[in-house]
């Protein structure tokens, strides 16, 4: 993601470099808080979390202060309603894999189905890119009116499932 994302992390700000960072920091303090299940691994895992949403919030939000549609989804942007939409789905599923974990432990293990936490882990994974291409389109409107921006997806664009990112288009004109 920082490899594919460069280019408007150049363009845009370095402290996206942070955020990316920080998102490393929570999985490895998620892993720790996992194999040892300590007090110490859950707070640091949720520091860690606070402050990416902190970090988020000073880089994307200053200027725009989220535009009106995301109280709606209303944008005529059809890569950013993807991406809005994308997220929403992949975020309610996570949730509702990680609620119905807590609240149905006893018949999941009675079942011999004790997946739903790993569930959880991996769909909030992939919602983290989309998310964060979210707010990078959103941003580049308000921070960078004067540059093209195309939503790609790693590893082909074609494929039904891709990692996200922002590709800054040059000018084509010629001279």
């Amino acid at each position: 993601m920082m490899l594919l994302m460069h280019p408007y992390a150049q363009k845009r700000s370095r402290y996206i470099y942070v955020f990316w960072v920080l998102f490393m920091i929570i999985g490895l303090f998620s892993m720790y808080f996992h194999m040892t299940l300590s007090f110490l691994g859950q707070l640091l895992d949720e520091i860690a979390i606070l402050w990416l949403l902190g970090s988020g919030y000073s880089i994307w939000m200053p200027r725009c202060y989220f535009p009106s549609f995301l109280g709606g989804n209303r944008t005529s942007n059809k890569e950013l309603r993807h991406l809005i939409e994308v997220s929403v789905v992949l975020w309610a599923i996570a949730l509702t894999s990680w609620i119905s974990d807590r609240l149905l432990c006893s018949f999941w293990q009675r079942i011999h189905f004790f997946y739903l936490h790993s569930i959880w882990h991996v769909l909030i994974s992939i919602t983290f890119p989309y998310g964060m291409v979210t707010m990078a389109l959103v941003d580049a409107n308000y921070e960078m009116p004067g540059e093209t921006l195309k939503v790609r997806y790693w590893p082909r664009d074609n494929w039904p499932v891709g990692l996200p990112y922002v590709e800054i288009r040059g000018d084509d004109k010629n001279c």
